[in-house]
């Protein structure tokens, strides 16, 4: 189990780094139109993911579609649209520390949807990572009211991504999950753009930079985090996974501070030094749930969507 779980946590804090170094890719993007620009990475992400997958997605029950579909409209297309709204409307700072709370949303939701009891020792530890992360974003007390609905609705949205996705992780697999996600998402997000920009504006074609910036955020943000992501929430339940969620704004700040575009300072290095022990004592003081993995159906794929070994530590 420790090793498990040591595997888990490598997988989530790299899964949540990538994600962090996104935003020095998608300043490269701010020309590009949005809803396209997502669709493109999306559908990049897919021709990834299907080399893994040998070219061929698992086929999906009635319930399945259903709640794939919910996770690629809810966890990632408006995730998406609800983020851009709000920026529209405040610093990114101030969206980011609302959205830096799915810890705390993960360590109440997740219990509560497996029907069982919040551990609040791993509650307190996932608001101290939230706490930490707001410290790093180094945000402004000004946020309008239509900019806070938003950004509530992004961590509602950011949450979903993990919680829909972990019932469907014992069956199908992190990289079919992801897959699946990511097509889904593809489709809805370049049917919203044709709607709302036209099909002449709907997709442009990208500059070099642009080329490389949605490269990278089809590959390493999408593809490899994605299932870095789901891999660890199989192996350390999704209230312990969100805690990695912290290291979003620490990364952002590094990769930021590695171009010249922002300031390691003494506040912004104590808030990552409170993600990182957060994390830490979230780890060791919360009770180990049950992975996902040890409740497979019969016939079904284990991690990055292979069957396990019969002999697996799970549990």
């Amino acid at each position: 189990m420790r090793r498990d779980g040591a595997i888990g946590s490598a997988c989530a804090a790299v899964a949540f780094i990538a994600v962090g170094t996104s935003f020095a890719a998608a300043d490269r993007l701010t020309a590009y139109p949005a809803a396209g620009g997502q669709a493109v990475r999306y559908a990049l992400a897919v021709l990834v993911l299907l080399g893994f997958l040998r070219g061929r997605l698992p086929k999906l029950s009635r319930g399945e579609l259903a709640q794939l579909t919910a996770l690629a409209a809810v966890g990632l297309a408006a995730f998406n649209l609800f983020v851009l709204a709000a920026l529209a409307l405040a610093d990114p700072g101030s969206v980011g520390v609302i959205v830096g709370c799915v810890p705390a949303v993960l360590a109440v939701g997740a219990p509560l949807l497996g029907r069982r009891r919040v551990d609040l020792r791993l509650l307190a530890a996932a608001c101290f990572v939230a706490a930490g992360a707001a410290v790093v974003q180094s945000a402004g007390a000004h946020i309008t009211a239509g900019a806070l609905l938003l950004a509530l609705a992004a961590l509602l949205c950011e949450a979903a991504f993990t919680l829909l996705a972990a019932p469907l992780l014992p069956r199908l697999g992190a990289v079919a999950v992801s897959a699946w996600a990511a097509l889904l998402a593809a489709g809805l997000l370049c049917g919203y753009a044709l709607a709302v920009d036209g099909p002449a504006h709907a997709i442009a074609v990208p500059t070099g930079t642009e080329a490389l910036a949605l490269a990278y955020m089809a590959t390493v943000v999408t593809a490899l985090a994605f299932v870095l992501c789901y891999s660890a929430v199989e192996r350390l339940g999704a209230e312990r996974t969100g805690l990695f969620a912290g290291l979003v704004p620490v990364s952002a700040l590094l990769a930021a501070a590695a171009l010249g575009a922002s300031e390691l300072t003494a506040t912004r290095m104590a808030g990552a030094t409170a993600v990182a022990a957060g994390i830490v004592v979230g780890l060791r003081v919360s009770r180990t749930p049950r992975p996902i993995a040890t409740t497979m159906a019969p016939g079904g794929r284990g991690r990055f969507g292979r069957r396990p070994r019969e002999s697996s530590t799970a549990g």
